[in-house]
């Protein structure tokens, strides 16, 4: 059997295998976008290794295999990404002893000569204090200065042009605007990634960020050189991501969210009900249209979830009489919208080009209107957009309050009590992964303290 590829059945030593890789990439701080690239590269040195197997490779085997890399024209950043996928697979998933040590010096010194002027620009860096007295009188906060207004305008046109989300469009803007207050660049050309480097360490020193939230501003950064100014930056010259921490998840006992639910009403409580009981995103509940409810198959589609991923979701038996209801008052609003002219709701995909009056239809409507008209950002026109999230969130909070309950409770909790109820019924962890759309099985591994229970069809626990 080829030990690099799955055979038709499935390897499951292979399959253990990747699922380990996996996991200790989480735990280094790789993004989980690029952990398929990283098995690529694990992959492609298995096959640069033949006929020897993974076991019997030396250092100078993963040398030789970088410097093909940068042979065959590879850029610095993946010839660096494949270094740390081997470095992650053979220290921690197939532990090797020359490893344990790992050389600094694998990357080929023939790469450094392919880097642009910019990055040679760093070794020129002004010489600072060091620690955080370096940032004294220094903030990235305030108003943006107008110079730099166009700028910022068009790296929201490169997001858009990359087809970015909405709200990472609105997050990446806003660390690029702090940044363009903390580091003031004299011009586009004069931002080196020496000043994104120090804008890293005043966040981890001064403000004293979580480690996700400097891993999000380093991915807004790295955005902003490679995409917009197109330069080198990143692991190339030293900064590493942070690495990702695992918490355990806010679980609700079922009968703390029956007192949790029971305190809540009208609109807010069938939205708990529905993100308990078929572990719908805040997010995700507040943009269900009427077509994605499915009565006779009892089913919820959940269309562009995070990573913008489709998926089924059960619709609870018990919500059924409430979801009706609902129903009806989102009709009204939507006939008044029709008699008033207002513009259809927001279309994903540019659907409303390609079927021009599917925005005014009445299966497209928000299922969860919200009572005000809004400006939409993207086509600048007037529209229905659904509830705001941020009203869901108060109101579970403030029930949660009212409840007496002593855990940190918010929205999520009620997809985390899902989970977990799910696994405690019986329900195997690949039948939750798939309702939860995870990619990865790794990601809803976080619930395996309940596992060893007996398989059964997954039902909705709001139904048990």
């Amino acid at each position: 059997m080829n030990a690099v590829h799955f055979d038709r059945n499935g390897n499951s030593v292979w399959e253990n295998r990747w699922i380990r890789f996996r996991m200790a990439l989480k735990i280094a701080g790789v993004e989980p976008k690029m952990h398929d690239y990283c098995r690529g590269w694990v992959l492609g040195f298995l096959g640069y290794l033949k006929p020897k197997r993974f076991s019997q490779a030396q250092e100078d085997d993963v040398r030789g295999y970088l410097q093909k890399l940068a042979d065959g024209g590879k850029a610095i950043w993946q010839v660096i990404q494949a270094q740390e996928a081997l470095r992650v697979f053979f220290r921690d998933v197939e532990p090797v002893a020359w490893a344990r040590n790992w050389p600094e010096d694998l990357v080929p010194k023939s790469l450094k000569e392919r880097l642009p002027d910019e990055a040679a620009a760093e070794v020129q860096r002004p010489p600072t204090a060091g620690g955080a007295s370096e940032f004294s009188g220094r903030s990235d906060t305030g108003e943006l200065p107008e110079k730099y207004q166009r700028f910022l305008e068009v790296v929201e046109e490169a997001l858009r042009t990359e087809r970015y989300a909405y709200r990472t469009e609105q997050t990446y803007l806003d660390w690029v605007r702090r940044f363009l207050i903390f580091a003031e660049p004299e011009s586009r050309q004069a931002v080196a990634w020496w000043q994104a480097k120090e804008y890293l360490g005043y966040l981890t020193l001064v403000r004293r960020v979580s480690n996700g939230t400097q891993n999000q501003a380093l991915s807004a950064l790295q955005f902003l050189f490679s995409k917009v100014l197109r330069r080198c930056a990143g692991n190339a010259d030293g900064v590493h991501r942070a690495a990702a921490i695992r918490r355990v998840p806010t679980v609700l006992a079922r009968e703390e969210v029956d007192r949790l639910i029971d305190l809540m009403e009208g609109t807010g409580r069938l939205m708990a009900e529905l993100m308990y009981g078929a572990g719908l995103r805040v997010t995700e509940c507040a943009r269900l249209r009427i077509k994605d409810l499915d009565f006779a198959n009892r089913y919820i589609v959940v269309r562009g979830g995070k990573g913008d991923k489709d998926r089924r979701a059960p619709l609870p038996k018990k919500v059924t009489p409430s979801l009706e209801a609902q129903m009806e008052l989102s009709r009204e609003r939507w006939a008044k919208d029709r008699e008033m002219g207002v513009e259809g709701v927001f279309m994903p995909e540019a659907l409303s080009v390609k079927y021009v009056n599917a925005g005014k239809e009445w299966c497209w409507f928000w299922l969860f209107p919200s009572d005000q008209l809004s400006l939409d950002p993207w086509a600048g026109k007037e529209r229905r957009h659904h509830l705001n999230v941020h009203a869901v969130q108060q109101l579970v909070k403030r029930a949660a309050l009212r409840a007496g309950l002593t855990k940190p409770v918010t929205p999520h909790t009620l997809r985390h009590s899902f989970a977990t109820h799910l696994l405690e019924g019986g329900a195997d962890i690949r039948t939750v992964q798939e309702l939860l759309g995870h990619s990865d099985v790794s990601t809803t591994m976080i619930y395996t303290h309940v596992l060893g229970r007996p398989e059964m069809a997954a039902v909705s626990p709001l139904d048990r």
